[in-house]
């Protein structure tokens, strides 16, 4: 197909469908969510210019270069209608949006509609075939179903587009006459209204505001222009260095435009949406249609208050921007873009609210930004002056007071304190003692948002959330792949906030989630129970119901209100696989067990929460040998050696049920276990078996079966068994082997067993909260439990001897006779005299109950409390706070490739001492810098694996390997220090230099390695062979390797003819003075060759000339000028469409991502508290 002029939608219908012309004279309609096209319709006879839906009838209406404008029926795929007329190109054709006429623009210098009433009642009745014209005749004369209506001739040269108003009787056209003219049309004729004048080439495209009474057209004079249908004059004008603006559309619902140039299109907004509001207890002020108005949430009524002045100026977007309200003198603050910045003071009369008909005279003045930071005070930024204004309300200066940052906007925190925004922090300056309280690096800050009770403030940037306290201490910190529109908090402490087509909430550590999705963006005003009040983009209050039961359950869980948290469990319909993922996250799987009826997910939540008797109930149901095995494992973990049996013999896993009888010193079940492997003939099992008995006899009995005898003699003699040695010796007769001598012999018998293992004991604890069932009566777990206990071992034979029934009884019985134990030794009672009384026991005399010291805090969480290393958490072993550093510190997403190393910092910073066989091991921290001159109750940092000089041993084995050529090996060593980086602490701030150097040499050497490994798969590919050879040459190389790189570019490019860039890597590398005489020589030859014949075979994306960077991902140039992103951990470059992409180089950091730098060194902070 040829190159496409035009896309049109079809939007009315239930399925999705578009059609697309071009230049080879076709229309084509697609379903373009499955990317299919559905059929081709054909009867132009030259370019196509426009197509066009219907917005009612199956219709598309289409204008070509042939001079005509064809309507189709794109159900039946036929052509139903030719408008015949112009004499020259047809530019545009359109219907009109409600009544039957279509509207067209010609280069014949006219503008025609057209009635096509009869069209639409031709259609409607089928059956008339008198009004039904042959194809022939239709496509030869035209229809008689469509006639001109009016021909509007006023333009001079020809006319490019031409549309109706969406609802007034008007049209709007644009011609090379560079002239827009508007019409009005009534029943009989159409006349010309106006002309509006100002583009300087040909007008290519002109429009209706699908909402406002405004004009938008564009031109060849790379300019968009904005007019008033009123006024006719013009309102704004958008300009393009070097692209010519060809064609508009329209959004028929939001304020956006889209508009096609020569490099692509854009799409745009005429006026910020978002209301001016401000929320004062139960109340809501905001500005809209030049009103301040005001909203009772309680009663949800709206009352109009005082009208507010217009802007002088007539340009587009002089809404306010922001608004401030002071609830004690009623006052109002309203803050512009106009004039570059300015601001209105109007105090409210009482009697003013659900009047607005009054005119009150505003106190204006000039600045960035104003809010009211006391009763009667308001501050006001002098952005020039980097200072802030403290004013009164009758607009008089009181007090000055330079900021201590750069600021561009200064928000409200707190009375007498203002929270200064600069480009990449917010500081919060407290105006009585210029002191600064907090301060924080931030991502540009939009809007700010505080609890309220002023405690916590939400930090509104484009597209992340910074939550903090009220000195700025960060919590936690959201990211969102879409903006972020506005956001607000509720009672109980969790922020709600609204991107473009979410509404979602985010708790005080950071866990966020969607509550539901929107149709259209709002603005949040209040958060009020489940009712969100928001304002839309028109100004209009709406309330939105939300269920929060989702995160009110996630906060009480954070919040430990465990009471809490079992009401919603008995009432609430929580459910869900995320759910389940959420609280085995947070450590309550046995809170998950009771959202689960898959029995599988059961079994993996209990043996997660240590229940085994739900997962010996869910193991019955699924009864899958993988899950018994994976009972019993974790039954053998907590010493359940009953349910280890009962899974080993569900599995038929005879080798670990002989073992586990061997271990536990029941013989006669071991006994068993060999009879068991005799049936089944299997002579390996009955030879373990034996040997676990020790059985001699047994033994012997088996190696001679087997045929063994040799080895069944030996057996027999060294265990004393001399009538079976005999007759075994007489069987051999001269191949008798000779006896072992030994001089201290022993004899391989297993130790007779003591007393016979059970389940290890257990200690009486209190019943958690969510254990047992929820209805008051038993629950589902003792109900579980005793159905395991009722067919327990009656499968098989081998399990036998006491039941858990029969255990119970025993000791019954044994504490029955304990409580009876006096009834039978006639014990008499003493009679004492009545003033005797036991004698208390003194509060100084020593106690024999020994009381255990209360321990102290361990080592580990006393690492975490003094360190914000990574480094130093991961040997403390809280791996989680760790990661949240690393994300913050370095952007770090990806941990799995630092996995190892987490573990070989945490095991390497602990050590275990074993004491008494009964006694538990003793865990002992390693620390750094330990002395025995140290104080005892003195902490030192944990000692750590890793350290910067085992970093440079491998920057220098990675240099090696390159040098011999061993790129895989090279890279494996070049990645590794860019793993362990983030892992190691220095101490002086010169090593974090050389550490951060580090990371830049191991970034140039991973990228260019991975290109020139890169190039040897592109075998089939010689241009971009060259071109990766030669971005390896740009990589920041040692002397060697670049020599190295600049030999194989100039080979590579010497052999595909490309002269001139092998020319200029052989300058390159002379410039180096080769040390080896061979590469100069070649390079000297090669230069010489390329002097002779300055061309290239082939062309390459490689300019040496302008100066570049290679994207790491997709490896081509980033000439200087361009946009690009970056990691914030290696500093490797990216094209923009990598943005929020894993990066290609470390491999664990996310490009783009914010983050506050490298902490690697105690010096960094102790800088950061000065």
């Amino acid at each position: 197909m040829e190159p496409i002029a035009l896309l049109a939608e079809q939007g009315a219908l239930n399925f999705l469908q578009s059609a697309n012309i071009g230049d080879d004279y076709k229309i084509k309609v697609w379903n373009y969510k499955l990317h299919r096209c559905l059929f081709t319709l054909l009867g132009h006879l030259d370019y196509i210019r426009t197509v066009q839906f219907h917005h009612e009838h199956p219709w598309i209406v289409s204008a070509s270069d042939d001079q005509t404008i064809r309507i189709w029926n794109w159900q039946s795929r036929t052509c139903i209608s030719v408008l015949t007329g112009h004499n020259h190109y047809v530019m545009c054709a359109s219907f009109h949006p409600k009544e039957d006429l279509v509207v067209s623009a010609s280069l014949d210098q006219t503008v025609r509609v057209w009635d096509i009433g009869s069209l639409k009642k031709k259609t409607a009745s089928p059956a008339d075939d008198i009004l039904r014209l042959s194809h022939m005749n239709t496509d030869l004369f035209g229809g008689a179903d469509a006639v001109v209506k009016y021909v509007l001739e006023g333009h001079d040269r020809g006319v490019n587009w031409a549309t109706f108003h969406p609802t007034l009787p008007l049209i709007v056209s644009g011609a090379d006459d560079r002239q827009v003219k508007l019409w009005r049309m009534n029943d009989t004729k159409a006349w010309e209204v106006d002309t509006l004048r100002g583009h300087v080439n040909n007008v290519s495209c002109v429009m209706f505001h699908a909402k406002q009474d405004i004009i938008v057209s564009n031109s060849e004079d790379k300019s968009i222009r904005v007019w008033d249908v009123t006024k006719r004059t013009g309102l704004q004008t958008f300009r393009r260095e070097h692209d010519r603006f060809w064609i508009l559309a329209v959004h028929p619902e939001m304020n956006i435009l889209a508009a096609g140039h020569d490099s692509g299109m854009i799409v745009f907004k005429l006026e910020r949406e978002r209301p001016a509001f401000a929320v004062s207890g139960d109340s809501l002020f905001y500005a809209k249609d030049r009103f301040i108005r005001n909203f009772d949430f309680p009663t949800q009524r709206e009352a109009q208050v005082i009208p507010i002045r217009r802007p002088g100026s007539t340009s587009l977007n002089q809404s306010p921007r922001t608004l401030s309200y002071s609830p004690t003198e009623n006052a109002v603050l309203i803050c512009s873009d106009v004039d570059g910045g300015s601001y209105e003071l109007y105090v409210i009369p009482k009697d003013s609210f659900g009047r607005g008909d009054g005119s009150l005279e505003a106190r204006k003045g000039v600045g960035s930004s104003a809010i009211f930071v006391a009763r009667n005070r308001f501050a006001v930024l002098d952005k020039g002056n980097n200072q802030v204004l403290v004013k009164n309300l009758k607009n008089e200066v009181v007090k000055k007071s330079g900021l201590p940052v750069p600021t561009d906007a200064i928000f409200y925190a707190g009375t007498g304190s203002l929270l200064c925004r600069s480009e990449d922090r917010v500081v919060i300056f407290d105006l009585q003692q210029w002191l600064v309280l907090g301060d924080l690096q931030t991502p540009f800050v939009k809007y700010v948002v505080w609890s309220n009770d002023m405690e916590s403030v939400a930090l509104l940037s484009k597209h992340s959330i910074i939550i903090t306290n009220k000195k700025l201490v960060h919590k936690c910190t959201l990211h969102e792949t879409i903006r972020v529109k506005s956001g607000a908090w509720d009672e109980n402490g969790v922020f709600i906030y609204t991107t473009l087509n979410h509404i979602k909430y985010c708790l005080p550590n950071g866990d966020s989630g969607i509550i539901r999705t929107l149709e259209i963006p709002i603005y949040i005003t209040k958060v009020s129970g489940h009712t969100i009040f928001c304002l839309d983009r028109d100004g209009k209050n709406k309330s939105v119901v939300i269920d929060a039961t989702e995160y009110i359950f996630k906060l009480s869980l954070l919040r430990k209100r465990y009471d809490h948290v079992m009401n919603m469990i008995r009432n609430s319909q929580l459910c869900g696989e995320a759910m389940i993922a959420y609280l085995q996250q947070k450590g309550f799987p046995e809170v998950a067990l009771h959202f689960v009826k898959d029995e599988k997910t059961r079994f993996n939540l209990a043996l997660e929460s240590g229940n085994i008797q739900i997962a010996v109930a869910s193991a019955k149901e699924i009864d899958d040998k993988d899950h018994w095995y994976r009972l019993g494992v974790e039954a053998l973990r907590q010493g359940n050696a009953a349910i280890v049996e009962y899974a080993y013999q569900r599995t038929k896993n005879f080798e670990r049920l002989s073992f586990l009888y061997l271990i536990n010193g029941n013989l006669e079940k071991l006994s068993k276990m060999l009879k068991i492997a005799e049936v089944k003939n299997d002579v390996m099992g009955q030879f373990h078996n034996a040997l676990y008995l020790g059985d001699i006899q047994e033994r012997v009995k088996i190696l001679e079966n087997a045929g063994h005898l040799p080895l069944a003699y030996i057996t027999a003699s060294v265990h004393g068994l001399q009538d079976v040695a005999e007759r075994l010796a007489a069987e051999l007769g001269d191949d008798v082997p000779p006896l072992p001598v030994d001089k201290n012999p022993s004899l391989l018998i297993p130790p007779t067993p003591v007393m016979c293992g059970g389940d290890w004991p257990l200690l009486r604890v209190m019943k958690g909260i969510f254990d047992g069932g929820f209805d008051g009566g038993r629950g589902a777990v003792d109900e579980e439990e005793e159905g395991a206990e009722g067919d327990w071992g009656e499968d098989l034979d081998v399990v036998d001897g006491l039941r858990i029934g029969d255990v119970s009884a025993i000791l019954e019985d044994g504490e029955v006779a304990e409580e009876n134990e006096e009834g039978g030794w006639d014990l008499e009672d003493l009679e004492l005299p009545a003033e005797v009384e036991t004698p208390k026991v003194s509060g100084n005399g020593r106690s024999s109950i020994f009381v255990a010291p209360t321990p102290g805090m361990p080592v580990s969480q006393i690492w975490i409390q003094r360190s914000s290393l990574a480094a130093e958490h991961v040997a403390a072993g809280n791996f989680d706070t760790a990661m949240c550093l690393l994300s913050r510190q370095l952007g770090i997403r990806n941990f799995a490739p630092l996995k190892s190393m987490f573990l070989d910092l945490y095991t390497g910073s602990h050590s275990y001492l074993h004491a008494l066989t009964s006694a538990p091991v003793v865990p002992l921290a390693v620390e750094r810098g330990w002395s025995e001159s140290a104080a005892p109750n003195v902490r030192c940092p944990p000692a750590l694996v890793f350290n910067f000089s085992q970093l440079d041993d491998k920057l220098k084995a990675g240099y090696k390997a390159t040098t011999a050529g061993k790129f895989t090996e090279a890279l494996r060593l070049f990645l590794s220090i860019l793993h362990t980086v983030p892992l190691i602490v220095v101490e002086s701030g010169k090593e974090v230099d050389e550490v951060k150097e580090l990371i830049i040499i191991a970034k140039e050497y991973v990228l260019g390695l991975q290109m020139e490994l890169k190039r040897r798969e592109m075998k089939d590919n010689p241009v971009r062979q060259q071109e990766l050879a030669a971005y390896f040459t740009h990589c920041n190389l040692q002397l060697p390797h670049l020599r190295l790189a600049l030999l194989n570019a100039m080979t590579i490019c010497y052999k595909a003819k490309n002269l001139a860039t092998a020319g200029n890597f052989a300058r390159r590398l002379l410039e180096t003075n080769p040390t080896n005489e061979n590469q100069a020589k070649t390079a000297r030859q090669v230069l010489q060759a390329a002097e002779r014949k300055m061309t290239d075979a082939s062309q390459l994306n490689y300019d040496f000339r302008n100066p570049f960077v290679t994207c790491e991902a997709t490896y081509v140039p980033i000439y200087r000028g361009q946009k690009d992103v970056s990691c914030p951990y290696c500093t490797a470059r990216f094209v923009p469409s990598q943005d929020g992409q894993l990066c290609a180089v470390c491999d664990i950091a996310v490009v783009g991502a914010d983050a506050s730098g490298l902490l690697c060194s105690p010096s960094q902070i102790r800088n950061q508290i000065r």
